[in-house]
């Protein structure tokens, strides 16, 4: 029997019960840095030390976070409808759970790419990326991360698999980060969507919406009962 299509949308929020914070956390500042210090390609440019110290960083930090509840229940959610996963994060946490079909919009912390040839994509094996690590064409690795200005390569297909959504959940995202925030605004109107958050939201004009205004694991928790009569 075919499975109904789930496209879960994540953000910062999901992950943030893992331990990994966001800049969003601070007024604007990640881990005590200004962003255009450290996430654009001009502070590439400017001063490349910093910029790969702060991400080793960050990679350190990810590979010491687990996965928690909200992200092994997404994956279990595979054990009764076909999942996409699409997320903002660059942590690579969902996979470590065992979601199968994850996008990562904003790129991955555990990846480094040329800077030259962006196609030019390498998994990393340690927490580092040093000055002087070159691509197979001489050009030093860069973290692979979308930063602030640059385009978003994989919008294009995640939109198109949101359009495909039978059923869409949201998950620990404020909806502030563009383009990434219209992915709910793409998904079909008689489609039920979800959006798990303990924020604000003015979301009235979206039709099908349930909010449920929780953290990502009792949020989750609380969905799951739902979803399952629906499978």
């Amino acid at each position: 029997m075919r499975k109904k299509k789930i496209v879960v949308f994540s953000g910062a929020g999901i992950s943030a019960e893992s331990g990994i914070k966001t800049f969003r956390d601070s007024g604007g500042l990640w881990e005590e840095y200004r962003i255009e210090d450290v996430a654009t390609f001009d502070a590439w440019e400017r001063n490349r030390e910093l910029v790969l110290d702060f991400y080793n960083q960050r990679r350190r930090q990810v590979m010491q976070a687990k996965p928690n509840k909200a992200h092994h229940l997404v994956a279990d959610l595979q054990n009764h409808f076909d999942v996409q996963v699409i997320t903002q994060n660059i942590d690579d946490l969902h996979e470590r759970a065992g979601s199968k079909n994850v996008l990562h919009l904003h790129g991955e912390i555990m990846k480094g790419r040329s800077t030259a040839r962006p196609d030019l994509i390498y998994p990393l094996k340690s927490w580092e990326i040093k000055a002087g690590d070159v691509c197979e064409v001489g050009s030093q690795i860069r973290p692979h991360i979308v930063w602030f200005g640059e385009a978003v390569p994989e919008m294009e297909r995640a939109t198109a698999l949101s359009e495909e959504a039978e059923i869409f959940i949201t998950i620990g995202t404020s909806l502030n980060v563009y383009p990434a925030a219209n992915l709910i605004h793409v998904v079909h109107h008689h489609v039920p969507k979800y959006l798990i958050d303990p924020g604000e939201f003015n979301l009235d004009y979206i039709k099908n919406l349930k909010v449920i205004k929780a953290t990502a694991v009792e949020g989750m928790k609380i969905l799951m009962d739902t979803l399952k009569q629906t499978a």
